[in-house]
């Protein structure tokens, strides 16, 4: 099987938070980091436990369809506060507000190239 650039799993990935309504979605580049652990962070926002469960959800589903890609692990799917997904070159953060100030990933990784996406309305 043909391997998928990160780019393309990037944009696959984003589709499929944007299917879903996912807020505030941010991009980080971290090639450039020699101890960062992926190529790429996604963090993106949902309103409630029930759209971060769907989002993360659709983005597993709408990868697998497109990709044929699976996540290496999943974790955080108990109470979907937080959802984290590892496809090995991108990490994907779905979190929901609170969670995502306290933790602030976007400040952790601020050596890396952050990107904001349009919100799509």
């Amino acid at each position: 099987m043909k391997e998928i650039t990160t780019k393309k799993l990037a944009d696959t990935i984003i589709e499929g938070i944007r299917n879903r309504k996912g807020q505030r979605i941010v991009t980080i580049d971290l090639r450039k980091i020699k101890e960062a652990p992926t190529e790429m962070m996604i963090i993106a926002e949902g309103t409630s436990n029930t759209q971060v469960a769907a989002i993360a959800d659709e983005v597993d589903d709408f990868v697998r369809t497109r990709t044929h890609v699976h996540p290496l692990s999943v974790s955080g799917q108990e109470n979907a506060e937080w959802i984290a997904m590892d496809y090995g070159t991108i990490f994907v953060h779905i979190m929901q507000r609170e969670p995502r100030a306290y933790y602030d990933i976007e400040h952790l990784w601020e050596d890396g190239k952050i990107s904001e996406l349009p919100e799509i309305i």
